[in-house]
């Protein structure tokens, strides 16, 4: 998390791959390195528009997201990058069709508060009294981004809210801010099977999560200050057994299939074609090979 935001001088992929690129229809789009500047351009043949990366999101370890600044307004790139291709395509969640002008191939125009999200989820610092300070922020997750009493930690020594002492639904909200909440889902979509990459929300929809039992959370399978790789599938097993166990809670039946690599079964990957990724369902269940996938 801590590398969830980076300026394009920064940016590991953008360094290691100067020249991407991606055709729909009449509209040819490019990112170029040249120094330590990144220019994103698309052009129609006709007319051309340029302009430099200010920041890129992601680590990249599915893809990365760029964001243009034109005339003081943010534009959430049209394409990004993904790992899986090793070049650009259509940013998740950007429309389909072939634009209808050069202004809609640019991208998408964001809102005051669109942008604001997009940065207090990837940075630290970034909206200060409700507005948002990009020349303030810190890139990336940062200790006080979570621990909004760090300061006074390192300072004081006053030790800041735990996670381990939050219920499951405060867990759920908490990492929900940038995760999404059931919530926000619920009432703002996507209502589809993209929304399997928020978490939270997938959970929270599991037959078994219970909001007054601890042993179903967000921290129950992850440590947020391990930035390491994906631990084995088996690993995971001793969590789903504080359940499912004889003695565990009376609907919390053994699976009569397998006795371990739980989560292979009960949390499948589902493939997004548009995001060039696999991601964790969280919505545990019995999921039946070529099953329709729960939105």
């Amino acid at each position: 998390m801590a590398h969830a935001l980076s300026t394009a001088e920064q940016a590991d992929i953008l360094r290691s791959h100067p020249d991407l690129h991606f055709q729909q229809g009449p509209y040819s789009y490019s990112i170029k390195r040249s120094g330590t500047q990144s220019v994103y351009s698309v052009t129609d043949g006709k007319e051309e528009f340029s302009s430099p990366i200010a920041w890129a999101f992601g680590l990249g370890a599915a893809g990365q997201t760029y964001l243009l600044n034109r005339n003081g307004v943010w534009y959430e790139g049209r394409v990004s990058y993904y790992r899986q291709t090793g070049n650009l395509d259509l940013t998740v969640g950007a429309q389909p069709g072939v634009p209808r002008n050069l202004n809609e191939a640019i991208g998408r125009e964001m809102s005051k508060k669109g942008a604001e999200e997009c940065f207090n989820c990837h940075a630290t610092g970034a909206v200060a009294g409700g507005n948002l300070k990009v020349e303030a922020l810190t890139p990336g997750i940062q200790c006080e981004r979570c621990h909004q009493d760090a300061p006074n930690h390192v300072t004081r020594g006053i030790v800041p809210k735990k996670l381990s002492t939050m219920s499951s639904e405060e867990t759920a909200d908490y990492c929900g801010q940038c995760h999404r909440t059931w919530a926000t889902i619920a009432s703002e979509g996507p209502h589809n099977i993209s929304n399997v990459r928020f978490q939270p929300y997938r959970l929270v929809n599991s037959k078994c999560y219970d909001a007054a039992d601890s042993r179903i959370r967000c921290t129950t399978c992850h440590n947020p200050h391990d930035d390491a790789p994906a631990r084995v599938l088996t690993s995971f097993d001793s969590r789903c057994e504080a359940c499912h166990q004889p003695g565990g809670k009376a609907r919390a039946k053994l699976c009569p299939v397998a006795k371990s690599d739980c989560a292979s079964c009960h949390m499948p990957k589902v493939e997004l074609a548009q995001a060039h990724n696999k991601f964790t369902d969280h919505w545990i269940r019995i999921a039946r090979p070529g099953g329709k996938v729960p939105n």
